[in-house]
């Protein structure tokens, strides 16, 4: 990496570890550009040089918090001998991610907020469209090893997507071991859903 394209980082790098933690103390709203510039040193210009606007600097933050997620889960994921044992460890992984991760509240702020540009609803739509792919893989992983029925993996994909992302929201309101609970009951009741009969 050159010299200048390894500055352009670590100034990107600075400003989205200042954004990241105004955002989880005043949340998404509240947090403006001003404060970030303040926080920072960084021109106003130069923000928007490294992400066109706040919106475009949180979805960087959203995405960077994917891949961290990723990054876990891969390591976590070869703990679990069977996809559905992987699938209970992975709603267990995104109940405490949920409830521990510092842009939660500024998250749910940002996707109720309806006026966003529509090259952010692009990234946002290519983000979910990863989620559902990530479903998809890990239950045809199952389905391959005789694990599930076979059925509309697709299908099946959004619907454990949905539920995931509607015990995110329910979840907000329960203590550690309830949150767990709920996420465990919720798997088991997909789970029942799609599993291989016996004959």
């Amino acid at each position: 990496m050159n010299k200048k394209k390894q500055q352009t980082e670590q100034t990107k790098k600075k400003i989205a570890d200042s954004a990241r933690s105004l955002f989880a103390q005043k949340g998404y709203k509240a947090t403006s550009i001003e404060d970030i510039v303040k926080a920072t040193g960084c021109s106003a210009g130069n923000i928007y040089y490294h992400f066109k606007n706040k919106e475009g600097l949180f979805l960087y933050l959203l995405e960077d918090w994917n891949r961290e997620w990723d990054k876990t889960w891969l390591a976590k994921e070869k703990l679990y001998a069977t996809t559905t044992e992987k699938l209970y460890g992975m709603a267990e992984y995104l109940a405490l991610d949920q409830l521990s991760h510092p842009l939660t509240k500024a998250a749910d702020e940002f996707f109720n907020n309806s006026e966003k540009a529509p090259e952010v609803e692009e990234r946002i739509n290519e983000m979910v469209k990863g989620y559902i792919d990530f479903n998809r893989q890990l239950l045809q992983r199952g389905i391959d090893h005789d694990e599930f029925e076979i059925a509309n993996v697709t299908g099946l994909a959004i619907i454990l997507d949905g539920l995931m992302l509607g015990l995110n929201q329910h979840s907000r309101r329960m203590d550690r071991e309830e949150a767990l609970a709920a996420y465990r009951l919720a798997m088991d009741v997909f789970l029942l859903g799609i599993a291989k009969r016996t004959r």
